[in-house]
């Protein structure tokens, strides 16, 4: 059994090493919800995204008046695209193509997963084994 303590290390901004645990210390970390670490950055509070400071609020009007400038500026692009010779419907087609090939994928990767767990091997190994290449 070792009681040695997790040797302390020096965080920067782009190294924060994690030291992990041994013997008993193993026990009372699987009970923590963060792991150990020197860094005060592991547990400090989150901060939202959406949190907006009373400053940057804009009137409704503000915000209609951008919102038309956004839609101006996408009519213009799609103008442009029109006139380069795509259509939307032709688009469309496309993306709902897109959408079957990759629910066909999933259902493919899923039945690979499932293979390789009953033969106790990998999804990497059943690639070679049917002929696929792995960036299939």
């Amino acid at each position: 059994m070792s009681t040695e303590q997790p040797t302390e290390t020096h965080c920067s901004a782009n190294n924060c090493p994690v030291s992990t645990p041994e013997g008993n210390d193993l026990k009372k970390a699987a009970l923590r919800r963060t792991p150990f670490s020197k860094c005060r950055r592991v547990n400090s509070n989150f901060k939202s995204p959406l949190q907006v400071s009373g400053s940057l609020k804009v009137s409704p009007a503000e915000e209609v008046a951008e919102l038309e400038r956004t839609r101006e500026q996408l009519d213009t692009e799609i103008a442009q695209l029109e006139a380069e010779g795509y259509s939307v419907e032709e688009l469309e087609h496309h993306i709902d193509m897109l959408h079957e090939y990759n629910d066909i994928k999933d259902i493919g990767q899923s039945l690979l997963g499932r293979i390789a767990a009953l033969r106790g091997t990998t999804t990497r190994d059943l690639y070679s084994h049917f002929g696929l290449e792995l960036d299939d």
